[in-house]
């Protein structure tokens, strides 16, 4: 298993599980080659990847390299590869951002699984690293299932205040 100071030949890299109801893989994709620099050469460790798991996901993937390359100077060195085994980095990397936020990160009283695999862990890890608006989270607090101290220490540092 890799670890963070051996990782022999893998690649860091996350796996999205997302429903098809609320997103497309297409708008993934999109998000994907916006926020980052296909055009940067890297070592294998920071490469930038596409792991596809099916063949439409491997066609969507190298179609919209294809697009993306027509608005780029230089060449793209995204990879385009078939998922395999994908390992969990280490616990002190799970929700990294969560976890700088000892107090909320230990009131949730995740264990080690569901640290990775919690979906309200993986909005907050979100918020509190300043993605996401207040309106959004404020929105979104009634599915979290947080305590009113939780969801009022997290308002605060996403810079709306207390919620009521």
């Amino acid at each position: 298993m890799p670890t963070y100071h051996a990782l022999g030949d893998h690649t860091e890299s996350v796996q999205i599980q997302y429903d098809p109801k609320q997103t497309s893989y297409a708008d993934l994709l999109k998000i994907f080659w916006k926020n980052h620099d296909p055009s940067a050469c890297v070592s294998r460790q920071y490469m930038s990847a596409i792991f596809y798991h099916d063949e439409n996901q491997k066609s969507l993937a190298e179609e919209t390299m294809q697009e993306e390359a027509k608005t780029r100077k230089r060449p793209i060195q995204t990879k385009i590869v078939p998922a395999e085994r994908f390992y969990d980095a280490e616990d002190y990397h799970q929700k990294y951002l969560l976890r700088q936020q000892r107090g909320l990160f230990n009131s949730l009283e995740l264990s080690k699984k569901e640290v990775i695999n919690s979906h309200i862990a993986a909005r907050l890890n979100g918020y509190v690293g300043g993605y996401g608006s207040p309106q959004k989270f404020e929105k979104e607090v009634p599915n979290l299932g947080l305590s009113v101290e939780q969801a009022n220490y997290v308002s605060q540092l996403i810079g709306r205040g207390p919620m009521s």
